[in-house]
């Protein structure tokens, strides 16, 4: 006999940007008495509210979806409830999975195989299951190559932030404050986790608390005794260590 913890009530997340999937979904979740089906959404931006709202969980997570696909929204997401990711083929993701021991369904699949996976999850949730999660998204992101866009969630909102628009970031502990146009967005990563995240010559680690893109750097003038100032394109002025000024010499 399966435990009460075993048996309690799942509430889950469906995430696919197809509606034929998400029925299908909805069909084999209605055949199932011990999971509540709390929300369906069509892309990541959905998603992200919706488990910031109804905190499920589990979220049935597609990957290959237009706008964020599966990876950004975790990335979104802290804490991420346990997560079976939805997939059509893909070799490289489902090494993935199988190296962090994340369960998924490959596409087509039956009601047999979503039970099975179900199972699972309600077998795993907690911290073990999170870690896994968070191992893979820091795999999937090395191999992923340079950044080309930044994602940041701030006060509810989802920011996707083209690299080649930030001026700089600056470090705040935990945090960094992605700059562009004027604005400062706030996202929860240490800076020199980005930085090996970001394309090595275009943004430069000029100041322990600053990675300038180059693009934007307009002058350098001194400032005091073996210290200088990096003038932006915009006029922001930002201070360059020695180590700072020497990387920069590599490049200019």
């Amino acid at each position: 006999m399966a435990s009460g913890e075993e048996r309690r009530m799942l509430r889950i997340i469906v995430v696919d940007d197809e509606e034929p999937a998400r029925s299908l979904l909805r069909e084999y979740l209605a055949a199932r008495d011990t999971v509540e089906l709390v929300a369906e959404c069509r892309d990541g931006f959905e998603a992200v509210k919706a488990v910031s709202e109804l905190n499920p969980d589990l979220m049935l997570l597609d990957i290959q979806m237009p706008k964020l696909d599966g990876f950004e929204v975790l990335e979104l997401l802290d804490p991420a409830p346990a997560v079976i990711f939805v997939t059509a083929h893909d070799e490289h993701a489902l090494k993935a999975f199988e190296v962090h021991a994340i369960d998924y369904l490959l596409k087509p699949f039956g009601p047999e195989r979503l039970w099975q996976a179900l199972d699972r999850a309600q077998a795993s949730l907690g911290r073990a299951a999170a870690r896994r999660l968070r191992g893979l998204a820091e795999d999937r992101r090395r191999q992923a190559g340079p950044l080309q866009r930044i994602l940041i969630r701030e006060r509810g909102q989802v920011h996707v932030v083209p690299v080649a628009r930030v001026d700089y970031i600056e470090s705040e502990g935990d945090y960094v404050r992605v700059h562009t146009k004027g604005t400062g967005l706030r996202k929860k990563q240490r800076l020199n986790e980005l930085e090996e995240l970001l394309q090595p010559g275009r943004f430069v680690r000029v100041h322990r608390c600053y990675l300038l893109n180059v693009d934007r750097l307009s002058r350098l003038e001194p400032y005091a005794k073996d210290s200088r100032v990096a003038v932006l394109t915009d006029g922001t002025r930002l201070s360059v260590s020695r180590a700072g000024y020497a990387r920069l010499k590599e490049l200019l």
